[in-house]
């Protein structure tokens, strides 16, 4: 199932750079924008880690300076049958944290700051674990090829937006004129959007039922995503929108407009789903 929902991502943010590179400049440009949708979707995918690690502006995070964090995630990589991904810190008072990787073998788990400072062992085993739940369940690849080419996306439709106001719009019979390019360039980022949304929400109740298991008990995670959510709201993350899927609770959730757009489904029902699980 991750596999056709990775060639049904690629698919649908190429067709969307395709559409913007006809509406800027006719078949030509659908041609080169083409190939550069497969440029992207081959990079993406063996350099998904890289990329995502690049965006969040995360570091590696040494044995010495986290000792405890390190074991947790030996400890949960060993009963999840995972080889122990790279761990990364991610600059940022704003508890969080997420995964990244195309494969378990190439697999990273980052934390932030503020989560370090936050939570208890038992929450953090919590969050790691959910963040091993998506590296099990394959997840990670898809996410972080959501949040490239919808990245790239915006960046391209945000460019074309400047240059229609800017009067480089292209003549009509060519390209459809610029009312049409604009529209096409205003829908763009909300049509990569609305593709992150569809795939993320199913993974998020996914990898909590996972996590659950995988850490033997449901109150770390419980409790960790009720003070993640309420942390969010009053410290602000500095990160990419495109990003934001990949962390355990919606990073930008104290920002009303992002709310519309939330990646994330709502916390009160992934706490109801997981106090309602039985071992």
């Amino acid at each position: 199932m991750s596999k056709v929902r990775i060639w049904l991502l690629m698919a649908v943010l190429s067709i969307i750079l395709v559409l913007i590179g006809r509406a800027l400049f006719g078949g030509h440009g659908a041609v080169i924008f083409f190939l550069i949708a497969l440029g992207m979707n081959f990079f993406t995918y063996y350099q998904s880690d890289k990329i995502a690690i690049a965006m969040t502006r995360s570091r590696p995070l040494g044995r010495d300076e986290a000792p405890e964090i390190y074991e947790i995630v030996e400890h949960l990589s060993m009963r999840a049958g995972l080889p122990t991904p790279r761990i990364y810190l991610t600059p940022s008072p704003q508890p969080n944290a997420f995964a990244t990787g195309r494969n378990p073998q190439h697999a990273a788990v980052a934390v932030t700051d503020g989560l370090l400072r936050l939570l208890n062992r038992t929450e953090i085993e919590g969050v790691l674990a959910h963040e091993l739940a998506h590296v099990k369940n394959r997840d990670t690849l898809v996410g972080t090829i959501a949040a490239a080419l919808a990245g790239a996306v915006t960046m391209i439709a945000s460019i074309f937006q400047w240059g229609l106001i800017l009067g480089a719009g292209r003549d009509d019979e060519e390209g459809g004129g610029a009312l049409g390019g604009l529209v096409l360039a205003i829908l763009a980022p909300l049509a990569a959007m609305l593709v992150q949304m569809a795939i993320s929400r199913a993974g998020e109740f996914n990898a909590d039922a996972t996590g659950a298991r995988i850490a033997g008990r449901t109150d770390g995670l419980t409790s960790a995503l009720e003070k993640l959510e309420s942390a969010a709201r009053r410290v602000p993350m500095q990160v990419n929108p495109a990003a934001s899927h990949l962390f355990i609770v919606n990073p930008l959730s104290g920002e009303s407009v992002m709310k519309l757009f939330s990646t994330h489904p709502p916390v009160a029902e992934r706490v109801k789903r997981l106090r309602a699980m039985s071992f």
